[in-house]
């Protein structure tokens, strides 16, 4: 049998991101009571269980009707007995926007932030497949995309997530690109399959928090529900307390992480550039948290399930 000539902690493979078919299966996310202003109570969680049924209005209680859909704080205000009545959440298919761009191939200790956010791509489309309904999604490279359009054929999913690998495994070529102009063309592209009552992941590490890429988020947002998940490696969050050099390939600094000082002025900046961008998205009701390199991303998912954001 032919062994795997990839490290699956740098590099992605179709094999490895199918197992995650299994793991969002047996994952189950009804834990406990959620915070309501949880990021996965919400727009996350519920689409990933699954349609459910909706709260449409209250009308009197009709003898026959299921005593468990009593809404009683109406029937405390009236005076008389009514009920709940449900309608069925409407189709919402999902559209997974996936980074596979240079900075997505850093990691310092486990996994890279590309592996990463091609496990979370692979999880998403598989719990929302099961939902029944359409997945598809976008691969972005940086110079380059790949675009899927959401359909609910299996087969679509293993196309895309072939696209992911592929990107994947060429991330380390050198690519000169201009970054506002790539992502004037990814909106201009977007526009045409992201109308109306789409689930959209965004699936990046965010270095760039840039205006044009805010805007473009609260474009999709109006009339979408917007979920962010920012990938980050912990050397980002926290720099070593140790002497290193960094390298771009162009250029090579020696940076100190023992100077008490630079050490606690670069995490504060991931910190605070993190809060920043948080706090503009939150202008639009746009939801989004983290998840690092090193930890299992389904131990991840949990915690923020427990704890919210």
């Amino acid at each position: 049998m032919k062994k795997n000539k990839f490290n699956p902690n740098i590099f992605l493979t179709l094999e490895n991101l199918l197992k995650f078919e299994w793991i969002s299966s047996v994952l189950n996310f009804k834990i406990g009571k959620q915070n309501s202003n949880s990021i996965l109570a919400g727009r996350f969680a519920s689409r990933l269980r699954g349609r459910g049924l909706d709260f449409e209005e209250a009308r009197p209680y009709i003898i026959g009707d299921d005593i468990r859909n009593i809404d009683w704080n109406v029937t405390a205000k009236t005076g008389k007995t009514h009920t709940k009545v449900f309608t069925e959440e409407k189709e919402k298919p999902a559209f997974i926007f996936v980074d596979q761009s240079p900075t997505m191939g850093f990691g310092s200790k486990h996994k890279t932030k590309a592996v990463v956010a091609g496990e979370l791509a692979s999880f998403i489309a598989h719990k929302v497949k099961k939902s029944g309904d359409r997945v598809g999604g976008l691969v972005y490279s940086g110079n380059n995309y790949e675009m899927i359009t959401p359909k609910r054929d299996p087969k679509n999913i293993i196309y895309f997530l072939q696209k992911i690998v592929e990107a994947n495994h060429r991330i380390y070529e050198d690519k000169e690109f201009d970054f506002e102009n790539s992502l004037s063309e990814i909106i201009n592209k977007l526009n045409n399959v992201i109308t109306h009552d789409y689930l959209v992941f965004f699936i990046s590490d965010f270095h760039r928090y840039h205006k044009d890429v805010i805007e473009y988020l609260s474009q999709i947002s109006l009339h979408n529900d917007l979920v962010l998940i920012k990938v980050y490696d912990e050397m980002e969050a926290e720099m070593p307390k140790e002497k290193m050099m960094i390298s771009n390939k162009e250029h090579q600094i020696n940076v100190d992480g023992k100077n008490k000082i630079l050490h606690k002025d670069l995490t504060s900046d991931f910190d605070q550039n993190y809060k920043n961008f948080k706090s503009e998205l939150e202008k639009y009701e746009i939801s989004i948290f983290k998840i690092n390199t090193a930890n299992p991303i389904e131990d991840q998912l949990l915690e923020v399930f427990r704890k919210g954001q």
